[in-house]
């Protein structure tokens, strides 16, 4: 059976780490931690697990600080997680079945990272990430900030899942931080990165400068679609959402009409241009579009959580249009997905009055 090296970089994480490395440490051979300056009690829960934790002074760059964890690795396989993720039990068993089929043949296994999940427990946003990689071909994290590995070889998908279990608030401004390092550095943006530095303005809330980073993007890589569709895709669409936060429908319904014509339609675009329909009450355009996002195969990051809501809107515009068996059928589609959800419930009790 071949072996596997837990890597993991952390600081200040005694709320969440016991948890992770309890759900995780038996299905690994080691475990390598590298701390980047703690000041609570991590390093002491880490000992409960493991004697290779070692210092690493934090220099505003994640890729160095998790190349330097994997540089500690010894074993055939590396996996990497974060404090705040974990593994339930279904999936332990899961990942113990996949332990006993590597060959050495796979260079890299994919894992399902649920990355937030509403009151009921339902996935919201879900990535599938490159989780365990074989030492030997010596992988490499790129970029400072929004770290990545280049995938390379024989990758094979598992349905495996990776909680993420988010408590602590990321230390405000950091991101830019290091952004603005880069730049002061003379670090020339790769496309990931200047995709992801138009996003961080989005999330910090300073929408206009995120439109003109945004735009800016997407002018420079919209001739060549195809090649860039990946970041161009993701761009267009938070975009269309920086129109929308400041009330600019007809640049939002441009954008997002721009990805249409330049791609499949996907549920998230049909999703928000039937959105903005019908937050314009305007029904019938609305339940078009929310219909055709209805019947389009899931290819988002919160496939089961988007068709339901695309459902939920759908049955409510039908019923503005006083279509009740439609309205009434649409919102069943949105139960068979989340059945006890309480605005489902709410509309099917309102919609069977009329049928």
């Amino acid at each position: 059976m071949k072996t596997i090296s837990l890597c993991m970089i952390v600081k200040d994480e005694e709320a969440v780490l016991d948890k992770c490395l309890k759900s995780v440490h038996d299905l690994v051979d080691e475990i390598i931690i590298v701390d980047t300056g703690s000041t609570d009690k991590t390093k002491e829960i880490a000992k409960k697990y493991t004697d290779k934790i070692y210092d690493f002074k934090w220099v505003d760059d994640f890729a160095k600080a998790r190349n330097y964890s994997f540089s500690k690795a010894t074993k055939d396989y590396i996996l990497w997680l974060d404090a705040d993720d974990y593994i339930e039990e279904e999936d332990r068993k899961k990942f113990e079945e996949l332990r006993k089929t590597i060959d050495g043949s796979v260079d890299i296994y994919t894992m399902i990272y649920i990355y937030s999940r509403d009151k009921n427990g339902n996935p919201t946003y879900v990535q599938r990430k490159h989780r365990l990689l074989k030492r030997e071909n010596n992988y490499k994290w790129e970029s400072p900030i929004h770290e990545f590995i280049k995938p390379t070889g024989k990758i094979k998908q598992t349905d495996i899942k990776i909680i993420h279990n988010k408590i602590k608030i990321n230390e405000p401004n950091r991101n830019m931080r290091i952004f603005e390092k880069m730049i002061k550095e003379g670090h020339v943006f790769t496309l990931r990165e200047e995709y992801c530095y138009a996003r961080e303005f989005y999330y910090m809330k300073k929408i206009p400068t995120a439109i003109d980073k945004y735009e800016t993007f997407v002018q420079k890589t919209i001739g060549d679609y195809e090649k860039n569709k990946h970041y161009l895709y993701m761009a267009l669409l938070e975009l269309s959402d920086c129109y929308k936060i400041i009330g600019n429908t007809a640049k939002e319904l441009d954008t997002l009409f721009l990805i249409l014509k330049n791609q499949i339609p996907t549920v998230t675009c049909l999703y928000k241009i039937g959105d903005l329909y019908r937050s314009q009450k305007k029904y019938s355009q609305a339940a078009y579009w929310l219909h055709l996002a209805s019947n389009t195969k899931d290819n988002s990051n919160n496939p089961e959580y988007e068709k339901y809501l695309v459902c939920l809107d759908l049955g409510a515009c039908y019923y503005y249009l006083k279509e009740y068996q439609k309205a009434y059928d649409a919102n069943e589609q949105a139960g068979k997905i989340i059945p006890q959800d309480k605005s489902y419930l709410k509309n099917k009790a309102i919609y069977e009055k009329y049928l």
